[in-house]
C-alpha cells in the first residue's frame, strides 16, 4: 500500500487541494502533481488522492489523471485495480476521444493484474463506429502481445486485425499493418518459430492492394509503416514488381524525409525483380530528385541521408552522376556532414567533373579545421588513384599544397604522395626531391614511414639516400614503432639495390634493431633480414623488392551480401552504421548487453582455440629459425586436428571451457601435461656477427639439474600440477 505523505510540505499542499470542494481547485492540485512529476520529484504517495479526480466530464483533467497513473501503474499495482471501472464506463462514453483515451491508457498501463479486464473493452473498441477508436485500438492489440500473447491469439485479435485491413479508413489501415509487423517481429523473434504461427505477419496479393490502395490517404508515418510492410513482400513475377514501383514512385514528392527515403528502400529491393532496362534507368532517373532535397534538410537529416546515399551509390553508381555540385561542402557545415559529403564527391568523380572537384579540393585544404584539411588532401589521393587521366592534376595540386609550408599539409600530402606512388610507380620521380626537402617538416609516424618509403623504393635514383636514412637510423630507438619497422626495410632495401656503399648502415641497423629495440615486431623482422643476408642475398632480394600490384579504391566498402541486406534497411539505424542490425541490437526481449556479452564469449573460446593451434604450430617446428627443408614429422596431426589431440589433456580442456581455476592450466595445457608426450622447443641463438658467416641455431641441452625425462612413469595426481612436471 501507498503511504500517506506527511502533514506538511509540498505534498502535503498538493493532497489538500486534490480532496478540496472546488473543482477548479482540484484540476490545478493535478497540474501541479503532473508539474512535479515531470521534474523527477516523487508523488506516488498521491495515487489515491489523485484517483479520486478520474471520474469527470473535463477531457483535460481525465487526460492528467491518466498520465499520472501511466507513470506510477507499476509501482501501485494493486491500487490500479481501483480504476479499472473507470477505464471500462469510459470506453462506452459517447465522446470517442475518451473512449480512445481509455483504452490507449489501459494498453500502456502494463500491469498484470489489469490485463484480463482490458479483452472485453478492447473487443468492442476494435468494431467501434469511430475509425479514431478503431486505430487506437489496433495498436493496443500489439502492446497487450508483448505482454501476454496467449492472451491476443485465445480472444481472436489477431483475426480480427487482418480483417481490419481491409478497414475503408487508411489510417485504421497504417495503424493495423504497425500492429500486426510488431507482432510479427516480437513472433519471429522466438527460437522455433514457424510461418504457420498465427504471429507471423505473411503480405499476400490481395492485403498488398489494400496497401497500395491506402498509401496515398494516409498520414506520413502511416506511410512509412506501409512502406516497411510492401518492402517485405515478395513480388510474384515482374508485372507485380513493376506495379508496386509504379504506385509507390510517387512518395518521392513527400515533403518528410522518412517517407522518401521508405520509398528508396521498396523501389530498391523491388526493382531487382525489374527486367527492362528502360524502366530501371527511369526508376534510377527519378530517385535522384527526392535524394538531393534531403541535402536542404537540418544538418542532422543530412547526416542520415548522406549515409543512406553512400550505400545506394556503392550498388548504383549512375544515380547521382549528374549532381556532384550538391554535395560541395558549405562554410556552415559540420564536420561529420563535410566528411560524408568528401566521401560522395569521391564516389561521383569522372572525367567530367574532376577539374571542379580538384578546385574545390584544394580550396577546402586551406580551411581552418585541420581534421577537415586532412580528410580533403586524403580525397586529393583518392582522386588521383580513381581516374588515372587526371592523377597529374591530382599531383600538381599537391605540389601546391607542399609549397605553402603548413605542417600538417606537408605531411598529409607526403602520405597521400605515397599511395599515388604505389599506384603509379617509376612515374612522377621527378618530385620526390621536393618531399625529400621537406624531411624537417615531418613529426608525425605516418608522414615520416610514408618518406622512408619512397626513399626505400626509389633509393637507386636518390644519390643521397642512405645520408638521409642515416638520419633515420641515428635516431631508431627514438622513433615510433611504423618508422623502426620502415627505416629497417628501406635500409634493406638501399643494401640491394647499392651493397657497396651502404654495408655500414645496414649493419649498424640490424645491431641496434635486434638489440636495442623494445617491439617484438621489429626485432623478428630484423632477425629475418639478418638471416635472409647472411644465407641467400638472391632470396633475400626476390623477398624484399619483389614486384608489388598496384593499389586501388575499392567500388564498396561493405561485402556485397551485405549491401543486399542494407538496402532492405534503408532509412533504419543499420543503414546509417553500415552494419547489420544484429550487430547491434538485440531482437525481442534480448537486449544489446546480452547480444554484446555472447559475441565477447565467442570471440573468447576463438581466442583460446587459436592460442592452442599456434601452440601446436610451435611444438611442431623444431627451430623458427631453421628454414632448411628437413624431413616433416611423420603422423603428427596439424591445425584444428593438433588442437583436438591437445584439448584431451585435462588442463586444456578445462582451459577451453572456461572452468579453469588453477592459474597454471595456461601452462599445462602448452606442454601437453607432463615431460613425456610434449615436443620441446629448441632455444635458438644468433651466431657471428658479419654477413659472411652463417647464422646456426645452438644445439639444444638438457639444463643443469634437470634429468632427462623418463617414458611410462606413473606418478600420483597432485592438487597442483608443479612448473617441474611441466618440462
Amino acid at each position: 500500500m501507498s503511504i500517506r505523505a506527511p502533514r506538511k510540505g509540498e505534498n502535503y499542499e498538493l493532497s489538500v487541494d486534490l480532496n478540496s470542494e472546488y473543482r477548479e481547485k482540484r484540476k490545478d492540485a493535478i497540474k501541479r502533481t503532473i508539474a512535479s512529476m515531470t521534474v523527477g520529484k516523487d508523488v506516488s504517495g498521491l495515487f489515491p488522492d489523485v484517483l479520486k479526480n478520474m471520474q469527470t466530464d473535463d477531457l483535460e483533467q481525465k487526460k492528467l489523471v491518466y498520465l499520472y497513473l501511466m507513470n506510477y501503474a507499476k509501482t501501485q499495482p494493486e491500487l490500479v485495480i481501483l480504476a479499472v471501472n473507470t477505464f471500462v464506463k469510459d470506453t462506452d462514453d459517447p465522446n470517442p476521444l475518451v473512449r480512445a483515451l481509455a483504452i490507449r491508457t489501459m494498453g500502456c498501463l502494463r500491469a498484470e493484474k489489469i490485463i484480463d479486464y482490458l479483452c472485453d473493452p478492447l473487443q468492442k473498441c476494435l468494431r467501434d463506429e469511430n475509425p479514431y477508436v478503431r486505430k487506437t485500438a489496433a495498436l493496443c492489440v500489439a502492446k497487450l502481445y508483448d505482454l501476454k500473447p496467449e492472451l491476443v491469439i485465445d480472444n481472436g485479435f489477431l483475426e480480427q486485425l487482418h480483417e481490419m485491413i481491409a478497414d475503408s479508413n487508411p489510417m485504421v489501415v497504417a495503424n493495423t499493418v504497425a500492429a500486426l509487423t510488431d507482432i510479427h517481429i516480437a513472433a519471429t523473434s522466438q527460437p522455433g518459430t514457424s510461418s504457420s504461427d498465427p504471429g507471423v505477419f505473411v503480405i499476400t496479393t490481395s492485403i498488398l492492394n489494400k496497401l497500395l490502395i491506402a498509401l496515398n490517404e494516409c498520414s506520413e508515418w502511416g506511410r512509412v509503416a506501409i512502406l516497411n510492410a510492401l518492402a517485405r513482400y515478395v513480388a510474384q513475377d515482374e508485372k507485380e514488381s513493376e506495379h508496386i514501383c509504379e504506385r509507390v514512385v510517387p512518395q518521392f514528392q513527400h515533403v518528410n524525409g522518412s517517407v522518401v527515403l521508405a520509398a528508396v528502400k521498396v523501389i530498391m529491393i523491388h526493382m531487382r525483380g525489374v527486367r527492362r532496362e528502360e524502366l530501371t534507368k527511369q526508376l534510377v532517373r527519378k530517385m535522384a530528385p527526392p535524394l538531393v532535397t534531403l541535402l536542404s534538410s537540418p544538418p542532422e537529416v543530412q547526416w542520415v541521408a548522406l549515409r543512406n546515399i553512400n550505400l545506394l551509390l556503392q550498388k548504383r553508381p549512375d544515380v547521382l552522376s549528374n549532381e556532384m555540385r550538391v554535395f560541395f561542402c558549405k562554410y556552415n557545415d559540420p564536420l561529420y556532414v563535410k566528411v560524408e559529403k568528401l566521401d560522395i564527391m569521391v564516389r561521383l568523380a569522372s572525367e567530367n567533373n574532376v577539374d571542379a572537384l580538384l578546385s574545390e579540393l584544394k580550396e577546402y585544404s586551406s580551411e581552418v579545421d585541420v581534421d577537415f584539411v586532412r580528410k580533403s588532401i586524403k580525397a586529393i589521393g583518392q582522386t588521383a588513384i580513381k581516374i588515372e587521366s587526371a592523377a597529374e592534376r591530382c599531383v600538381n595540386v599537391l605540389l601546391d599544397l607542399i609549397s605553402t609550408r603548413v605542417s600538417y599539409v606537408v605531411q598529409e600530402a607526403v602520405v597521400v604522395m605515397k599511395d599515388i606512388f604505389r599506384k603509379y610507380p617509376s612515374t612522377y620521380e621527378g618530385i620526390i626531391p621536393v618531399l625529400c626537402s621537406n624531411l624537417d617538416e615531418l613529426d608525425e609516424p605516418e608522414a615520416k614511414a610514408s618518406l622512408i618509403w619512397i626513399i626505400g623504393e626509389y633509393a637507386n635514383t636518390i644519390d643521397n639516400a642512405d645520408e638521409l636514412l642515416g638520419i633515420f637510423v641515428d635516431s631508431f630507438t627514438e622513433e615510433a614503432y611504423p618508422v623502426q619497422l620502415q627505416t629497417l626495410t628501406a635500409v634493406v632495401k638501399l643494401f640491394l639495390k647499392k651493397p657497396d656503399s651502404s654495408q655500414g648502415i645496414v649493419q649498424k641497423v640490424l645491431n641496434t634493431a635486434t638489440k636495442d629495440c623494445d617491439s617484438p615486431d621489429v626485432r623478428d623482422r630484423a632477425y629475418i633480414y639478418w638471416r635472409l643476408l647472411s644465407m641467400d642475398p638472391a632470396a633475400a632480394k626476390a623477398v624484399v623488392l619483389a614486384h608489388r600490384p598496384p593499389i586501388s579504391i575499392p567500388r564498396t566498402t561493405v561485402a556485397p551480401a551485405l549491401l543486399e541486406e542494407l538496402l532492405g534497411e534503408v532509412g533504419s539505424l543499420a543503414s546509417v552504421y553500415h552494419k547489420p542490425a544484429e550487430t547491434f541490437i538485440g531482437k525481442g526481449r534480448v537486449g544489446a548487453d546480452s547480444v554484446r556479452k555472447g559475441g565477447e564469449l565467442s570471440e573468447d573460446q576463438f581466442s583460446t582455440q587459436k592460442a592452442l593451434q599456434t601452440v601446436v604450430a610451435g611444438q611442431q617446428a623444431e627451430n623458427l629459425l631453421d628454414f632448411d627443408d628437413g624431413p616433416g614429422l611423420e603422423g603428427q596431426p596439424s591445425g584444428l586436428a593438433a588442437t583436438e589431440v591437445l584439448s584431451n589433456t585435462p588442463a586444456a580442456a578445462n582451459l577451453l571451457a572456461g572452468t579453469s581455476s588453477n592459474p597454471l592450466d595456461d601452462l599445462v595445457s602448452i606442454f601437453g601435461g607432463g615431460g613425456s608426450g610434449g615436443l620441446s622447443l629448441a632455444p635458438s641463438t644468433f651466431g657471428g656477427g658479419g654477413f659472411g658467416m652463417p647464422i646456426t641455431p645452438a644445439p639444444v641441452t638438457p639444463a643443469s639439474g634437470y634429468p632427462a625425462s623418463k617414458p611410462n612413469v606413473q606418478s600420483p595426481p597432485q592438487q597442483q600440477d608443479d612448473l617441474l612436471g611441466l618440462f
